[in-house]
């Protein structure tokens, strides 16, 4: 097991997805993890993340530095470096020179343990404003750049490494090939994560936590919900009732797939609200897309609260919480992210309700999800399944939600996936979409004049959704898809291909 401590990085759930590429098994926790948690935690291996802070600020984030004196391999990346310098007695300070960007790592001879195997040089990925001024005692410089003196450090004696780049990023060429050194070069790390060991544990911990009582799990239908709600069937059987609500804002045929996959498939327990209407009255006039979000969110809970209540000697309420979700919800890990957007969950819920939670999946990253899918013997079309998002085609409506604006996108939409389907691109797309803009323009249909609505076809390549480029299909899949739209679909004469990347823009529109 490794320990992630997380100074702020950007980039500390990529570290934690490189370690458990290699199937070892790792967890992020913030700089304030006290040393009897390390000792019960018994890692591996610690890495100390990146950070946006400098470490001779009055307010940066330290980590207590008896984690040095405990016998454990540690390597420090970037902030992570220069806080391991500080705290052991060298000299940090700012850079003349800001370094952003590729550099060209110069691996000096012999080259130290994380560089067993790596060409003298290589590309890194370098993004810092300070430098290491002097190095603690019993350490030594491994690597530079022109910019650089000090790119890579290591005390080979107590086990202590550093790199001043981010061997995380694919822009690191050789990054990979580093973080397995540190694992299984220096830590002695074994290949233990596999989805059959999480299967087998998991199963048992929920049969202990859960013992004779009853769970809700709130079922959509997308990866997470659908893998935790096998995997809860898996262990408690038909003492797992799920509660499916329509809201009306779901694609096209997706209420009766849901219904027929889990009720008649996989014989659960599954109560459907049919709630369409209380949706689109609560969102009637409703332009505002954070508005929306938290008026779904309160009619789901209000939905839900109603149909749990039926459910006798329910005693925890299930979430297909990811690693991720977890993560970003803890203020304490001090990270850089902003909540860009209110999340649709069932977060108020086990107060209201009562109830306990469990999350089978919150130590997952999405990935892990759809390997443990895999392993539950559920079909790749249901695990493979794109992120949709909560409050559904309502965000992908820019301004008002009703019956007739849904229709028009819900067949458009069905078209796309149709055609991505056909053209074997599904599995390739992080996600596809439809949305419906709250204009329209002139065409010309037949011999008639038309003024009808304008449909933006948005499909990206992403690996984690942190970063996503738009997709470049090929013009001949676009135009099929374009035809068929405008053919099909009443109300539709203009269809228009978003190709805007994240960052800047978001993924969905809303």
């Amino acid at each position: 097991m490794i320990l992630i401590v997380d100074f702020g990085s950007q980039y500390n759930q990529l570290i934690a997805r490189r370690v458990r590429e290699n199937q070892v098994y790792c967890r992020i926790e913030p700089p304030g993890i006290g040393l009897e948690k390390i000792r019960e935690l018994r890692p591996e291996g610690i890495i100390l993340s990146g950070g946006p802070s400098s470490v001779y600020e009055k307010h940066s984030p330290r980590v207590n530095t008896g984690i040095f004196d405990l016998g454990i391999p540690i390597l420090g990346i970037c902030y992570g470096l220069q806080f391991m310098v500080a705290a052991l007695g060298g000299e940090v300070i700012r850079s003349d020179k800001r370094e952003y960007g590729f550099a060209e790592l110069n691996v000096r001879p012999p080259g130290g343990a994380v560089f067993a195997g790596v060409e003298k040089k290589t590309r890194c990925w370098m993004s810092h404003g300070d430098r290491i001024g002097r190095l603690p005692a019993g350490f030594a410089a491994t690597a530079s750049t022109e910019n650089t003196e000090v790119a890579a450090a290591e005390n080979a004696k107590r086990r202590f490494y550093g790199l001043q780049f981010h061997p995380e990023v694919v822009h690191t060429v050789e990054g990979k090939k580093m973080l397995e050194n540190f694992l299984f070069g220096v830590c002695r790390c074994a290949k233990r994560w596999t989805m059959n060991a999480f299967v087998r544990d998991a199963v048992s911990e929920i049969r202990e936590t859960v013992g004779d009582k009853r769970v809700i799990l709130g079922l959509s239908g997308g990866v997470d919900s659908s893998v935790a709600a096998v995997l809860l069937h898996q262990a408690i059987g038909r003492r797992l009732t799920c509660v499916f609500v329509d809201n009306g804002l779901l694609r096209l045929g997706e209420a009766e797939k849901v219904r027929a996959l889990f009720g008649k498939h996989f014989q659960m327990d599954v109560r459907c609200a049919r709630a369409r209407k209380t949706f689109l009255d609560g969102l009637k006039g409703v332009t505002a897309p954070e508005r929306k979000r938290k008026i779904i969110g309160r009619v789901f809970i209000e939905i839900f609260d109603r149909e749990a209540k039926k459910i006798k000697d329910a005693a925890f309420l299930a979430q297909g919480t990811l690693y991720p979700d977890l993560i970003e919800s803890r203020s304490a890990f001090g990270g850089p992210s902003a909540v860009i957007k209110s999340h649709h969950n069932v977060g108020g819920l086990p107060k209201r309700m009562k109830l306990k939670l469990i999350e089978p999946l919150k130590h997952l990253f999405k990935d892990e999800v759809r390997l443990l899918g895999k392993e539950l013997g559920m079909a790749d079309d249901v695990i493979w399944r794109q992120p949709f998002p909560g409050p559904g085609l309502a965000v992908r409506i820019i301004g008002e939600v009703t019956e007739k604006r849904l229709t028009i996108l819900r067949n458009a939409d069905a078209v796309l996936m149709a055609e991505i389907r056909a053209g074997n691109y599904y599995r390739k797309l992080w996600q596809s979409f439809a949305v419906l803009l709250p204009i329209k323009s002139v065409g010309i249909m037949g011999d008639q004049r038309t003024y009808e609505n304008v449909i933006v076809i948005r499909a990206v390549t992403s690996d984690d959704a942190m970063t996503a480029d738009w997709a470049k299909l090929p013009h001949d899949l676009l135009g099929r898809i374009s035809g068929r739209i405008i053919n099909e679909v009443r109300g539709v004469n203009r269809v228009v291909y978003d190709i805007s990347s994240k960052p800047p823009s978001t993924i969905e529109w809303e």
